[in-house]
């Protein structure tokens, strides 16, 4: 099948699985992930490897807008509003997840490289949908506050430990002797030069944007830069997460358009998010599940165990108001967007390894229960609190 037909036929049944999951109080997302599973590896093979393969620029593309919006909550005088508690608890949530399910899925699979992908990608946190809870039960008060925050720097933290966590997985994978320079100057330098690119990307669509007078204009300038950006970081091995991370940021506070920026690309991108998450769908092969059940029950539990615990201890220690400390950690279970970007970047990043398919089954697979059971328990949180305004 050509690509131009494949990748209709995904985005149409993505679209009608998605308004069936609406129709059952479920979120569309994993509508998309179950129609990709239907026409993907798992299913009738309307997609199959090949095809994911061709179509894989349009998933690089997707994760790119996904980090540019992530970006757009780092804005310099909002983050100082809100003190040093968002960090702390951030960093412990996010850290406390990394080392939990790092050590259990060693101790399960006796794999470090694995174990260490999949503590990293633990830690993220998903925006878009503890967001939407919050705004749609117009929720106000210091845990909302806190859980705002949080969900902005959440990512950020994993992309730098996922950075890490991939540089001695591929270490470990070809069996070359761990170093300093591998280990420690290696991601720290693939870390700064990707926040460097899309810093200086940023300044440059932030000039460009003042000669924008018409919304198509802005829409052409943040497209053009994206697809740049994209190009630039594959061509030189950097992450394109943190780069397009760094591009938001900048025009998130260099900008005197950034309103319109962000405005345009929001309109602009439903159709491709539907496309990253229906072919990310389409990459699961669920043949593989009876092989990974206990790691992937282990992840889904302890990533959870390790999110609470950790928001909670890191709550405690900023000595944030008593009703973050008791609820903060069930607003942060939602994963999706990073996470599932993450699994698309694990397999491009270790083709051809049993690493790259299991992590890529593992999280499309918890994924759909987290989507299921995140917007629940930050409903229970923000409920629990008192901040439901309706």
């Amino acid at each position: 099948m050509n690509a131009f037909l494949a990748l209709g036929t995904a985005l149409i049944l993505g679209a009608l699985c998605g308004k069936i999951m609406n129709k059952i109080k479920m979120p569309a997302v994993a509508g998309y992930i179950i129609a990709g599973l239907l026409i993907g590896v798992s299913g009738f093979r309307v997609l199959d490897v090949g095809s994911l393969d061709k179509l894989s620029f349009i998933s690089d593309f997707a994760l790119c807008i996904i980090a540019f919006n992530i970006g757009s909550e780092l804005e310099v005088n909002i983050l100082k509003k809100m003190g040093r508690s968002i960090f702390i608890i951030a960093t412990f949530e996010a850290l406390m997840a990394f080392i939990l399910v790092t050590g259990i899925t060693y101790l399960v699979s006796r794999n470090l490289a694995l174990a260490l992908i999949l503590g990293a990608v633990s830690s993220a946190t998903a925006p878009a949908a503890t967001v939407m809870v919050l705004k749609e039960f117009n929720a106000k008060g210091p845990l909302t506050s806190t859980l705002l925050g949080i969900v902005a720097v959440d990512d950020v933290i994993c992309l730098m430990i996922y950075s890490v966590a991939s540089a001695i997985a591929k270490v470990l994978i070809a069996h070359t002797t761990l170093s300093v320079y591998k280990v420690v100057m290696l991601p720290l330098g693939e870390i700064f030069f990707s926040l460097l690119l899309g810093i200086v990307l940023g300044v440059v669509l932030a000039l460009l944007l003042k000669n924008a007078n018409r919304d198509s204009d802005t829409l052409l300038f943040v497209v053009g830069s994206l697809l740049v950006l994209v190009g630039v970081a594959n061509h030189f091995h950097l992450s394109t997460l943190l780069s397009a991370m760094a591009l938001g940021a900048t025009i998130a506070n260099l900008s005197k358009h950034k309103h319109q920026a962000f405005e345009n690309i929001d309109n602009f991108s439903p159709p491709l998010i539907a496309a990253f998450f229906v072919l990310a769908g389409a990459r699961l092969d669920i043949f593989l599940l009876p092989q990974i059940g206990l790691i992937g029950l282990m992840y889904l539990v302890f990533r959870i165990i390790g999110k609470i615990l950790g928001a909670t201890v890191g709550a405690s220690i900023a000595q944030a108001p008593k009703v973050v400390k008791k609820y903060i950690g069930f607003g942060l279970l939602s994963q999706v967007g990073v996470a599932v970007g993450l699994a698309i970047t694990v397999s491009n990043e270790f083709p051809g390894t049993a690493l790259g398919t299991i992590v890529v089954t593992i999280l499309l697979s918890t994924t759909i229960l987290t989507e299921i059971i995140g917007p629940y328990t930050t409903k229970y949180a923000i409920m629990k609190a008192g901040e439901t305004n309706l």
